[in-house]
């Protein structure tokens, strides 16, 4: 995941070279045609409240003072709408005018802000489809994706509401007589969210829905080339908010650059930001925001393993792996990159996955078409991540059985690759590459698969597939995999709303969504109350 914060002066010209190339490549393929927002095809998008201009900031109220840009569609290359985005003058109006709205939002019963996170589900479920299409044109993804990705929001609002009503302390034993120890959970203030343009709605939903509930304020900031995602949702939750008479700038948007990223990560006044991104990228925000002793939720890169054990259900196997490999176009940063397959069953695994990746290949096209499969990388930068990344393969000596080319098609397709030939710790396998890209390693045991699983810097999403309850035992055990995410008989893939989302080493540590990932949304006090007459010291320390 690719989201930029801060540079150098020559990378950050680099950077605006790189950007004003993909443009131009998408202004070009975009010549035959106007904006879609006026295409009647897309109707959905003025049905979300988008226009040609749009507004990229706001706090109770659209305001943006930055400058436009446009945002393009994969598919095709072509402009969908222009959006003025955040200068770092209107970002600073937003945290200012969250933390005034902050103050009586914290002061609501957690049910009530549970109320308030249920009706934007609601709202949400209502432009379910027009908001999943919005994704998938913006962003890359098939519709049925984009569609589970607004649902993952819906999911975690319903999530939200019933946590609303369980977010308890404890009660501790005190050693001393007329005394209660407590514990308490009290909201941090404004929380600050960077997310990445593969998942444009569902992080933020994550992040914003249990923030909330936990009496929090939060201020996002969405991908540079999603922004349409930003503020249509945006629009969505600000019309629940503003019809309940809650100040809207509870949730406010600076949908801005890197300079709004590099001031969100060095601003005192947000004490908790969520980042999802590169490793790179996230190191950079990470030792940003500590260097405040602010707290980061990193969501960082993933070099995701499956194992393919000798007694694995091989008909489960491909079916989970096209997925693991193939969908969101290799996007996703739980997208399996590498295969880590027994001997005894490799050659069948292979030659059954390249005609799975050629069924694949026949259903490729726009993704808002009901019968599309594969959809394209998000723009040309992308591409060239992948053409590079290819020929690092070959140099290396591995070998291409499948794919490897650019797709000669409108909007920005690459075929979905299969490498063989390559060792598990070859440099090109080692690093993790945004692309439909996965790497075929043959092993001699489960055991030494599992090494190799371990052998890299990520650690965020992991599988194997067996029939066999010790494996399955040691698998999950102090010994095996050591993600934050690991399956047994599932793809990398495809986690649910309930689980802590995250991983180890250089994806981060950062936890989302489920389990008791909102502790990270609110401060801990440990409270000791004294009901008695006495006044004695811990430990019977006497002081006197």
């Amino acid at each position: 995941m690719a989201v930029s914060l801060c540079r150098s002066p020559v990378l950050r010209l680099q950077a605006r070279l790189r950007m004003a190339a993909s443009a131009g490549s998408a202004r070009t393929m975009a010549s035959q045609g106007g904006y879609l927002v006026d295409d009647p095809k897309y109707a959905f998008l003025k049905e979300l409240g988008l226009q040609r201009e749009n507004c990229g900031v706001y706090y109770g109220k659209w305001k943006a003072t930055g400058e436009t840009t446009t945002s393009f569609c994969p598919a095709n290359g072509r402009p969908i709408a222009d959006v003025r985005q955040a200068s770092v003058a209107d970002y600073n109006t937003c945290v200012a005018e969250a933390q005034k709205a902050w103050a009586g939002w914290a002061e609501l019963p957690a049910p009530r802000r549970g109320e308030i996170v249920r009706q934007i589900g609601d709202a949400l479920r209502a432009k379910l489809l027009p908001l999943g299409k919005l994704v998938s044109l913006e962003m890359g993804k098939i519709l049925p994706e984009g569609v589970g990705e607004v649902q993952e929001y819906v999911d975690i609002c319903d999530y939200a509401v019933g946590l609303s009503r369980t977010l308890n302390g404890a009660v501790i034993p005190s050693e001393r007589p007329g005394h209660v120890l407590l514990e308490r959970w009290n909201p941090v203030g404004v929380v600050g969210v960077i997310s990445a343009f593969n998942f444009p709605i569902a992080v933020y939903g994550w992040n914003a829905a249990i923030a909330m509930v936990c009496g929090d304020a939060v201020v996002w900031k969405g991908a540079p080339t999603t922004p349409l995602v930003s503020v249509a949702t945006t629009k969505v939750v600000a019309e629940v908010l503003e019809r309940n008479g809650i100040p809207a700038a509870i949730c406010s948007l600076a949908q801005g650059g890197a300079d709004v990223g590099k001031a969100m990560a060095e601003d005192e006044r947000v004490p908790v930001v969520s980042f999802t991104g590169s490793t790179a990228v996230g190191q950079q925000v990470g030792v940003t925001v500590q260097s405040r002793f602010g707290r980061s939720i990193l969501e960082l890169g993933g070099n995701n393993a499956i194992i393919v054990a000798p007694d694995a259900d091989l008909d489960m196997v491909m079916q989970s792996v096209v997925f693991a490999c193939c969908g969101t176009a290799g996007q996703r940063c739980t997208t399996t990159r590498r295969l880590i397959l027994h001997k005894s069953v490799y050659d069948t695994v292979l030659e059954r996955l390249k005609k799975s990746y050629g069924t694949v290949m026949g259903r490729l096209g726009d993704p808002l078409n009901d019968t599309t499969l594969y959809g394209p990388l998000h723009n040309a930068q992308a591409v060239d991540n992948y053409k590079q990344t290819i020929a690092e393969a070959v140099k290396q000596g591995g070998k291409i059985e499948f794919g490897g080319k650019v797709v000669d098609h409108e909007g920005f397709f690459v075929e979905p690759t299969i490498v063989t030939g390559l060792a598990h710790d070859s440099a090109v396998v080692q690093k993790e590459t945004f692309a439909p890209i996965v790497y075929l390693l043959k092993c001699d045991s489960v055991e030494q698969a599992v090494q190799w699983n371990n052998s890299v810097k990520q650690g965020l999403s992991s599988s194997i597939f067996t029939k066999d309850l010790g494996t399955i035992f040691n698998w999950i055990g102090p010994k095996g995999s050591d993600c934050g995410i690991i399956n047994v008989n599932i793809p990398t893939n495809g986690a649910e709303i309930g689980g802590a989302f995250g991983g180890e080493k250089h994806t981060g540590g950062g936890r989302e969504s489920g389990s008791d990932s909102w502790k990270q949304y609110m401060r801990r006090a440990t409270i000791t109350i004294n009901y008695s007459k006495e006044l004695p010291l811990a430990q019977g320390i006497k002081f006197e």
